[in-house]
């Protein structure tokens, strides 16, 4: 019975052998570590240009655009008064200079003309229908030919026609002396402006302080500059204004000069021996 058993659990151990020999051969054998693939190559691409920072641009709260973008009606009057003091002293400055240079080009001509015609009529005749010279020559030679046979020949002739001479130089400075009152009042009224509207700008700070309830430069600047700003203005209107005053009335004196040692002549002449009087027959 023994040798029964034990007969019976060796065939039985030699059927677990022959199950787990079978068992291993087919089961397949476990597949070797293999080395990482190589990753496909990429070909490089090209790498964009490279794009220049951006800057941005800050508007500057503090320029001129500013100012007349914040300021009230008040700085923009004060402006735009400026504005035209400036523009109206450049335009009367080149419109006078121009007159004096014409004016001293007739001077010229009367020396190359009348003078040298052979009466008062003939060197009237040869200036321009518009030279201040010919207007003080006809003045002249009017006052002598209507002296006799009328009331005024009771005037004595030398003081009729002087008086007449006279005139005409005094209308022609009259001329001349137009439009420099303008340079004069913007050449002493400028810089005020331009001070009103400093202590306006001024007033905007304090009153910018005191809503702020602290002295920040953000808060004082802006009214500040505005302030600056319209000083210089005031300064830049009135200096040209006050320099072109004082030069175009020293060329109307050298102007002024012309005419009067002209009239002077013109007046010898009547009086001398009748060139410029058209003698009744």
């Amino acid at each position: 019975m023994t040798s029964f058993k034990l007969h019976i659990q060796n065939l039985f151990f030699a059927a677990l052998v022959s199950v787990a020999a079978a068992a291993a051969l087919l089961t397949p054998a476990p597949a070797l570590a293999q080395a990482p693939a190589a990753a496909p190559a990429i070909a490089p691409q090209a790498l964009p240009p490279a794009v220049a920072p951006v800057t941005e641009v800050v508007e500057n709260p503090y320029g001129l655009d500013a100012l007349w973008r914040q300021g009230d009606f008040v700085s923009r009057g004060t402006l735009i008064i400026l504005l035209i003091m400036s523009v109206g002293s450049w335009y009367i400055g080149i419109l006078k200079l121009i007159e004096q240079a014409k004016l001293l080009k007739q001077g010229k001509e009367s020396d190359e003309k009348f003078w040298k015609a052979k009466s008062v009529k003939d060197g009237i005749e040869s200036l321009h229908a518009d030279s201040a010279f010919r207007f003080v020559a006809e003045k002249g030679a009017h006052a002598a030919e209507h002296h006799e046979g009328s009331v005024i020949e009771r005037v004595d002739l030398n003081v009729w026609v002087s008086m007449s001479i006279q005139r005409a130089i005094d209308v022609v400075n009259n001329r001349l002396q137009n439009g420099l009152a303008f340079l004069a009042t913007v050449g002493s009224t400028a810089p005020f402006v331009g001070l009103f509207g400093t202590v306006w700008g001024i007033y905007h700070a304090l009153t910018a302080i005191g809503i702020a309830g602290q002295a920040s430069i953000d808060k004082v600047a802006g009214p500040v500059g505005e302030a600056l700003i319209m000083t210089a203005f005031g300064l830049a209107v009135a200096v040209p204004a006050v320099l072109g005053y004082n030069w175009l009335v020293r060329r109307n004196r050298v102007a002024m000069e012309l005419i009067r040692h002209f009239g002077g002549g013109v007046h010898m002449t009547l009086l001398g021996g009748g060139r410029g009087r058209d003698r009744r027959k």
